[in-house]
């Protein structure tokens, strides 16, 4: 090939073929709007997915004592899955039974008198679980502690029971009263 073959080549092709400058692409305003916003609801649900409280989070019901320290040894949920479906039905619904109550001066005997049997039958979970740290896992341990989260659940029903009836007995007196 001559010298100067490659310069006459791109010479001529630059003659054929001029250089076009590439277009810009024109992002609307609503493009750009709408990227903004996808950005702020993708940061907002990664904090609030952070910062959310543990649905599962151990805090012993009634136990106010021993809610800061940690946990040692295994649990009840610890052992299965399936004890831990059961373990965390258990202890969600007495901590909403919990929360739903009411606090009213003239009951207040009686709602004492229910967490005291509540923090009882706590102490008797702890001991339970210690238990099944020490053992290991058995058959009765299992039940006993199983059985322990129902008669918290069954003892909060019957408080709000109590509490609706004498409620709602008041309630008639009161109607009573006015008429």
């Amino acid at each position: 090939m001559k010298q100067g073959h490659e310069d006459r080549f791109f010479a001529k092709l630059e003659e054929e073929l001029p250089q076009v400058p590439p277009k810009k692409k024109v992002i609307s305003l609503w493009m750009q709007i709408a990227a903004s916003v996808v950005i702020i609801l993708g940061l907002a649900l990664f904090y609030f997915n952070n910062t959310s409280v543990d649905p599962v989070e151990k805090v012993t019901v009634v136990d106010r004592e021993n809610a800061g320290k940690e946990r040692q040894g295994i649990s009840l949920g610890d052992l299965s899955p399936d004890l831990k479906k059961i373990e965390t039905y258990y202890t969600t619904n007495i901590n909403l039974q919990l929360a739903d109550l009411a606090d009213d001066p003239g009951n207040k005997e009686l709602v004492e008198s229910y967490m005291d049997r509540l923090a009882e039958l706590n102490t008797e979970y702890q001991r339970l679980n210690a238990e099944l740290n020490q053992l290991g896992p058995n058959d009765q341990t299992i039940s006993a502690l199983i059985n322990n989260l129902q008669l918290r659940l069954q003892l909060l029903q019957k408080l709000k029971s109590k509490l609706n009836q004498l409620k709602s007995s008041k309630n008639e007196q009161e109607s009573s009263n006015i008429v």
